[in-house]
């Protein structure tokens, strides 16, 4: 049964991961270009390992920012995991430290989007809980961490007209329409993206939590007046 649900977090996840091959390629090549080595820049994929942070990063050190500046830009980014481990908490109670700490570990927004949209309307027990969580976690590593490789051995060799860039707004635009279900998570998904746009210019990209924050609090305002 594990496996079955192993395999179907591999399953599920998939055809997201279409669209990571080319977000990750980018990423790769946007660490050389910011003036990494081709082993840094491979190293610093799996150490840091969150896409957006990681272009984020790229582009301070590329700007020769200080340390403590794109630890900070990096830390606000990833800010949002918070959230999300507090949703997957509950359902891991059970589980041990080593497996909270590989699941912390592989979180990303792909892996909690297919997870907690199978898991918000069903329950399972832990393990097939985590087997289905570390399929869908294990595929977009695995994928990520090539197509970085691949962009770091590319370099800039790929050609502008590819356009690859427009494949990161299409990831996240597929984890979003799925998860909109009810008038409670339109809400949420509409005032979070308006609220991003619209904060877009805050620095250290504060507008992104600042528009998770948001969206979350019109969602449970919209839910409890149902």
């Amino acid at each position: 049964m594990r496996r079955q649900n192993f395999r179907a977090g591999v399953l599920t996840i998939a055809p997201i991961l279409i669209g990571v091959v080319p977000f990750g390629i980018i990423a790769g090549v946007a660490a050389v270009e910011s003036g990494l080595s081709s082993l840094q820049a491979i190293v610093f994929s799996p150490v840091v390992f969150a896409g957006a942070s990681q272009l984020a990063a790229y582009e301070l050190i590329g700007r020769d920012a200080a340390v403590v500046v794109i630890v900070a830009t990096v830390v606000v980014i990833n800010s949002r995991f918070v959230m999300y481990s507090a949703s997957l908490a509950p359902h891991f109670v059970s589980a041990t430290t080593p497996q909270k700490l590989a699941t912390s570990y592989l979180l990303t927004d792909q892996a909690f989007a297919v997870w907690i949209i199978r898991y918000g309307r069903e329950d399972e027990s832990t393990e097939l809980k985590l087997a289905y969580y570390f399929g869908a976690a294990l595929a977009l590593f695995v994928t990520w961490q090539s197509s970085t490789i691949v962009g770091v051995v590319l370099g800039s060799g790929i050609p502008p007209e590819w356009s690859l860039d427009f494949a990161i707004p299409l990831v996240f635009l597929a984890l979003l329409f799925p998860a909109i279900t009810d008038r409670a998570t339109s809400v949420a998904a509409i005032v979070g993206g308006l609220t991003a746009v619209v904060a877009q210019p805050l620095a250290y990209n504060l507008g992104l939590p600042l528009a998770a924050v948001v969206g979350i609090a019109t969602g449970l305002i919209a839910e409890s007046r149902r």
